[in-house]
């Protein structure tokens, strides 16, 4: 019999369902069953893949309060962010449907001089089967922007979802079964704890999608190298929000507080630093810690953000916040009276030192630190010097400036006067370097990451110099290459 394992609400802790712990052979037996169904989506063409997407899109649309509902009772919070998150999803797979062909379709491209007889093509296909491991903190859109992307890339996923959130991840398989019944082992879940991760990447799968924290990502990853399967890695942030003596404060207060504690800060490219002008510190400080008053995390369905998903969370955000106040910061507002479990009420802290773990490591929960700096070359350079290089933002007056100074950041993606602006933009590509992983998800880049290039030439005419051919007369072909190598010489 196989073992099962029980999800529980992190508000109450009650049973929310039972599932069962997939081992090594229920995993390849998954796999085996997705390589088939891969050779038959393959077949469908681009036409019939974007049918069949679109109609999966649209059933899920029709679902979406079953899925916030479990979203919700999975996580806990509320029930706007949790409908939010399926509107995500649909925006994001109704892009990878409807442009699949455009990006990954068989296009011509230019041959040049040397190649002048010969027509040159490049398309993509298919990786074959891929193994996506899905986080708990947004359990539907996160692991769906691999999911969706790899299927309208024509390839079919064996996905196994976080033990804490396993139950999406089984009713997103059976939607799609539901949506496209001529294609039930397309997309299919497999659930457990680590073991069954490490089993999926050890499976044979063409490509590991995994987001999770970047020690857990180089445990997967060692264990994708020992088949040199490749992996794509999203595992984190610590981002930074630079903000201009001539930027609106307001704006860039709400905007702070919401990328701080949405979610009750548990996003990967959520607000954990604040670097804002010297002149202008105190009054974003007064303004922020203005709107946080108001701001109470709880179990209602209208709550502004609900608890901590993973318990043992609340020891990382303890721990930051205590060494940061041991070493010379103080709370402008919050404390450690704020750790009220499973929530965590909001916690400012300003004058933080940058060696100090709540600027160094992901905190991953409601609090925020705003740091005064000279002005923005230092807050670039601080923004910088850190091991991740997820997502950032930049609030000024000049959105000129504001450009110049997002190009100079690290981060993968940088929105000006707003945070987290990329998210819903589904034509742009979502990730990061260093600890926060390699490799893009959304847009096109995301597209290609699911596939492999495909190069084709077809000679048009014989060439006059054939240097392909040993009976090419030596002179001519001599002649042939001098010439090439003067006019490069010139060019």
């Amino acid at each position: 019999m196989t073992d099962r394992f029980t999800v529980r609400s992190p508000v109450t802790g009650a049973p929310v369902g039972e599932h069962p712990v997939h081992g090594p052979e229920d995993v390849r037996a998954a796999v085996g069953r997705a390589r088939a169904a891969a050779h038959d989506w393959s077949a469908c063409g681009w036409a019939g893949r974007r049918a069949r997407l679109l109609a999966w899109k649209r059933s899920l649309a029709r679902r979406m309060d079953e899925l916030a509902s479990l979203i919700r009772a999975e996580t806990g919070k509320p029930r706007h962010d949790a409908r939010a998150e399926v509107l995500l999803t649909l925006v994001h797979l109704d892009w990878a449907a409807r442009n699949a062909r455009r990006v990954l379709g068989r296009r011509r491209v230019p041959a040049g001089p040397l190649s002048v007889h010969q027509r040159a093509l490049v398309g993509y296909r298919p990786l074959g089967v891929i193994g996506v491991i899905g986080p708990w903190n947004y359990p539907l859109y996160t692991p769906m922007g691999s999911i969706g992307y790899a299927l309208a890339a024509g390839n079919a996923v064996v996905f196994k979802p976080s033990e804490l959130t396993s139950g999406v991840g089984e009713l997103l398989a059976r939607s799609f079964a539901d949506a496209v019944p001529d294609h039930p082992a397309l997309l299919q879940t497999v659930t457990g704890h680590g073991p069954t991760g490490e089993a999926l990447a050890r499976s044979g799968v063409d490509k590991v999608a995994f987001t999770g924290s970047p020690g857990t990502a180089r445990k997967v990853a060692a264990v994708c190298a020992e088949r040199l399967t490749p992996m794509l890695a999203e595992c984190g942030g610590k981002d930074a929000v630079l903000v201009d003596a001539s930027a609106d404060l307001d704006e860039a207060a709400e905007a702070i507080v919401w990328g701080a504690l949405a979610n009750a800060g548990q996003t990967c490219a959520g607000v954990e630093r604040v670097y804002a002008v010297a002149s202008v510190h105190a009054a974003l400080c007064a303004r922020i810690v203005h709107r946080v008053r108001a701001l109470r995390p709880g179990p209602e369905p209208d709550s502004p953000y609900g608890p901590l998903i993973l318990p043992t969370q609340l020891a990382t955000v303890e721990r930051h916040m205590k060494e940061a106040l041991a070493a010379g910061a103080h709370a402008a507002y919050g404390g450690p009276a704020s750790l009220r479990p499973p929530y965590v009420h909001p916690v400012v802290l300003v004058d933080v030192p940058e060696d100090s773990p709540a600027m160094r490591e992901e905190t991953f929960g409601p609090l925020v630190v705003v740091n005064a700096v000279a002005d923005l070359d230092e807050a670039v350079a601080r923004a910088n010097a850190g091991a991740y290089a997820l997502g950032a933002a930049v609030f000024t007056a000049d959105r000129r400036r504001g450009l110049a100074v997002a190009e100079r950041l690290a981060s993968g993606a940088v929105s000006v006067n707003s945070v987290l602006g990329f998210a819903a933009v589904p034509s742009l590509p979502f990730g990061g370097s260093a600890d926060s992983g390699h490799g893009r998800i959304h847009g096109a880049e995301g597209l290609r990451g699911f596939a492999a290039p495909h190069s084709l030439t077809v000679r048009r005419f014989r060439p006059p110099v054939d240097l392909t051919s040993f009976t090419a007369p030596r002179r001519r072909a001599e002649r042939a290459v001098e010439l090439g190598r003067r006019l490069h010489a010139r060019w």
